[in-house]
């Protein structure tokens, strides 16, 4: 959805939040509006006299329009920070004023709030496991992406900055940890298929943090929302770590030494780049860069291709080496492989905004092909080129004398500063979301600061703990793994527990065991690694 300024469209009802657009999808029969006192429970309900409403009015409000962006096509012309609010969010200003003026927390309101059906409504409707809101027309921002659009939409998600380690991935775990890379593809894309299905179950369910309430409560709710924001925080971590890496290798002698103060070339431009980005995380309007984001596809494929000629053309050689399965150092390639599939945190976006959401596990599957079909070219062809020198991205092998490599490295760069300030600005937002109601403290200085922060502390966490791969691998083993394969997996059963065969039971349960044994001795591993690095 855009929204230009020329079309004489208010900016402040260009953005919704989940709370105004599930509470502008408010809907009962008709017949059964007056009848909603005294029902408490689900269980305690009269079948013949139901009727359900979304009630989302808890943190996040931000998130579906924020992580809209990251999908890339067609993004929003958001006007973020404002003279108002904080978050940008004017037409939050109504939600806030509602907010003052209930009595009863929205902490303790249910995400599907009860009220009443038609008699006509079957009773096997009103079973908890598969509780149905009904709800008006779509917004103008959702049902609007093709099936071409939406499978862009998956690719982009999909193919980051993980292929540029995949290389070093077969270093630590051996040709054979390959395998590993198909098996967690196909995980990974059955349990977005699952997300799929909890986001069926309601019509009321549009991002991860609605299926994560609609599982387990307002806990939930919040458990998933702090989960995702940490993995965003964390790719911000490692964009800043990438763009020092890749610009200390077109300027390696580049050094500050000022007042007894001595930094390298890491040093320098991991604050080099941070004042690089930061004008782009004040910007008022993200589309540009949502745009230039789509280029990540083309992107990840221009710098595989840049591999290849370095390899083929600019006869740096392939060389075969290797071991087969180094069952020590599995665990690391296990989170890096995890890191790849890392896409579920828009999934449920992208499946709200497709016209025929029917077509949603078609996207999946073929960006999942793709994105295996990228990542193992890059993961083979990195490490015949380099071998066991193979640093922790490609990028930082290639010989910067030739083209080749110039054009890959500045691509990655470009590339993360586009990318940098469209992942922030969803923690940005949430953050502003908690910012006391009063209007002095919801202006445009007090984001700012609170932007600048965030900034900062990335920096500062990248500049402390500067290894690329090792971050990434407890990011994948933690992080990922709890978004792509324990959540969804937990919240399907939950929700759709009651009509599922105890075989779909049983797989689910054991790919959540699986994933809990993976992230327990993937984080270990990357956290003692990280520490030896330290030491």
């Amino acid at each position: 959805m855009k929204i230009d300024e020329d079309l004489g469209f208010d900016r402040e009802d260009a953005f919704q939040t989940d709370d105004e657009e599930n509470r502008a999808e408010r809907v009962c029969v008709d017949d059964c509006g007056d009848d909603t006192e005294s029902d408490n429970t689900l269980a305690s309900r009269n079948p013949s006299s139901n009727c359900l409403e979304v009630n989302n009015t808890t943190w996040p409000q931000s998130y579906r329009e924020s992580m809209d962006m990251l999908k890339g096509v067609t993004p929003p012309s958001i006007s973020f920070l404002s003279g108002t609010t904080a978050t940008g969010l004017r037409g939050s200003s109504s939600i806030r004023k509602h907010q003052s003026n209930d009595d009863e927390s929205s902490y303790s309101k249910p995400l599907i709030a009860e009220r009443c059906f038609d008699e006509e409504v079957p009773t096997s409707t009103l079973l908890a496991s598969q509780q149905r809101i009904f709800v008006n027309e779509s917004t103008p921002s959702q049902r609007q992406c093709s099936f071409t659009q939406s499978l862009i939409n998956g690719i982009n998600v999909l193919c980051g900055i993980g292929l540029l380690t995949t290389p070093y991935a077969v270093k630590e775990g051996g040709w054979l940890s390959l395998s590993l890379l198909i098996i967690f593809g196909i995980i990974a894309c059955y349990t977005g298929i699952l997300l799929k299905r909890c986001l069926e179950s309601s019509p009321g369910l549009q991002t991860y943090p609605d299926i994560g309430q609609a599982a387990f409560g307002i806990a939930g709710r919040l458990m998933v929302s702090v989960i995702l924001y940490a993995e965003l925080y964390a790719a911000c971590v490692e964009y800043v770590i990438m763009m020092s890496d890749n610009l200390s290798t077109i300027f390696p002698n580049a050094s500050i030494d000022f007042a007894g103060i001595y930094l390298d070339a890491h040093q320098v431009f991991s604050i080099v780049g941070a004042l690089i980005v930061l004008p782009t995380v004040w910007l008022r309007d993200l589309s540009l860069l949502s745009y230039l984001s789509v280029g990540g596809v083309g992107a990840s494929i221009l710098v595989v291709l840049c591999l290849l000629w370095v390899g083929a053309v600019d006869q740096v050689g392939f060389h075969g080496s290797g071991t087969a399965l180094n069952l020590a150092n599995l665990p690391i390639s296990v989170g890096i492989y995890s890191f790849c599939y890392a896409g579920h945190s828009v999934f449920p976006n992208i499946y709200s905004s497709m016209k025929e959401p029917s077509l949603f596990p078609l996207v999946l599957v073929a960006s999942f092909i793709f994105c295996w079909f990228v990542c193992t070219g890059a993961a083979i062809s990195g490490f015949l080129i380099f071998g066991d020198s193979v640093e922790s991205q490609f990028t930082l092998n290639m010989p910067i004398k030739f083209t080749a490599s110039k054009i890959a490295v500045w691509t990655v760069v470009i590339i993360t500063v586009s990318k940098y300030a469209l992942t922030l600005t969803p923690i940005a937002l949430s953050v502003e979301e908690l910012v006391p109601s009063m209007t002095r403290f919801r202006s445009y200085g007090v984001s700012i600061i609170i932007r600048t922060a965030l900034v900062i502390s990335t920096v500062v966490v990248a500049m402390t703990v500067p290894f690329f791969a090792f971050v990434m691998a407890l990011v994948g083993s933690l992080l990922a793994m709890l978004i792509c394969i324990i959540f969804p997996c937990a919240c399907y059963l939950s929700i759709l527990r009651a009509s599922l065969t105890k075989l779909q039971k049983a797989v689910c349960i054991c790919i959540a065991v699986l994933g809990l044994v993976i992230a327990c001795f993937g984080t270990y591993s990357a956290i003692s690694r990280i520490a030896g690095q330290l030491d």
